[in-house]
């Protein structure tokens, strides 16, 4: 089995929205959500903690996540109480629960949170013998809403927070993200500065294209896309463009390919297109665009999402488990790619950019 760095789960935003209990196995933990019927992917999850450790997934980016967007952007009926909230407490209020949420897990011996160059370095060697039991997250931030102005960045950097996406759906606060168009705001753009100033790494993931390209010219440090696939194979605004993939390499980013299947087959529909003939090829594909991009392995990743409000009625047909992961390897292999080329993508790519996101 492969170490694997996973750079994009909500896994305390499943805690707190559905309420689900992520030290289960993954067959409890569905079996728990029969008969469930607030939300279509109920008892089709592919994501817990033993889940992970089945995948070989000793270190992940794990999410706070909580919108409010600007109140004259909003569309009307925008509250939806798992995600979206009309005032800027209640995300700020939804992102402390799901902190808290990692916390206790820590707690409870499930991961470790690490917020320093020791945590990870230490983290590394526990794990080296492939024995370690607690998974590594390092806190990350999907749509920065809940910072509720930009000097307020500190207190969330002293609580762990390492990395920020300043939009997701919509428009945040700070910037212009998935489904519309905008630039960065003044906040954004003051947001930005002090993530630099504070070494933070910023994930262009969910940006516009606007604020994205005034977002690589404004920050100078550590950059990414947690998950994001390539809009030459899979046309919409969600996808990252070659240019944007060009300027994230000579930037030394990575990019994490998502399984999202509708990132992965062009025309699916949410909600009515089926997976059938869909394959973790098609996840192969998009890793190796990035590869055939930057002409080595040094970029491309994962970032697999598969806990972000869907389940396997939205990802390839041989998907049901994070654990099928592990498959990407050999489809790589097949490909060409040789032990070490597999290697950066599975984890050092990863672990390359986030050491240095995180201080001494």
């Amino acid at each position: 089995m492969r170490p694997l760095v996973d750079a994009h789960l909500d896994l305390a935003w499943n805690a707190t929205a559905h309420d689900r209990d992520l030290s289960l196995s993954l067959e409890e933990m569905n079996a728990a959500e029969s008969g469930m019927t607030d939300v279509s992917y109920r008892g089709r999850a592919t994501v817990t903690f033993p889940e992970m450790r089945a995948a070989g997934v000793f270190l992940c980016l794990g999410t706070l996540l909580a919108r409010s967007g600007p109140a004259h952007l909003r569309k009307p009926n925008y509250a939806r109480t798992d995600l979206d909230y009309t005032t800027r407490i209640g995300s700020y209020a939804a992102a402390n629960a799901q902190l808290a949420c990692y916390r206790f897990w820590e707690q409870q011996g499930e991961i470790r949170l690490i917020q320093t160059k020791h945590d990870f370095d230490e983290h590394l060697t526990e794990c080296a013998d492939e024995s370690c039991h607690r998974i590594g997250v390092i806190i990350s931030m999907e749509g920065a809403d809940p910072i509720l102005n930009p000097a307020q960045l500190e207190e969330w950097h002293e609580q762990g927070l390492r990395a920020i996406g300043p939009a997701h759906y919509g428009h945040s606060h700070y910037a212009g993200g998935t489904a519309v168009d905008g630039p960065l705001t003044q906040d954004g753009q003051e947001l930005l500065k002090a993530m630099e100033r504070l070494k933070m790494g910023l994930d262009v993931t969910h940006l516009c294209d606007r604020s994205m390209e005034e977002a690589f010219e404004l920050f100078g440090g550590t950059i990414w896309a947690s998950h994001h696939n390539s809009r030459t194979l899979v046309p919409n605004d969600r996808q990252l463009s070659d240019e944007q993939m060009q300027k994230l390499i000579h930037r030394d980013g990575v990019i994490g390919t998502a399984c999202d299947a509708w990132m992965l087959r062009t025309g699916w529909t949410i909600g009515k297109t089926t997976p059938e003939g869909l394959t973790l090829e098609a996840i192969v594909d998009h890793i190796d665009h990035v590869c055939q991009m930057a002409g080595n392995a040094d970029h491309a990743a994962l970032g697999s999402d598969l806990d972000g409000g869907f389940g396997t009625e939205q990802t390839p047909e041989d998907l049901k488990s994070i654990a099928d992961l592990q498959r990407i390897g050999e489809l790589l292999d097949q490909r060409g790619y040789d032990s070490n080329d597999i290697e950066q993508i599975f984890s050092l790519n990863w672990l390359r950019l986030f050491r240095k996101v995180l201080p001494d």
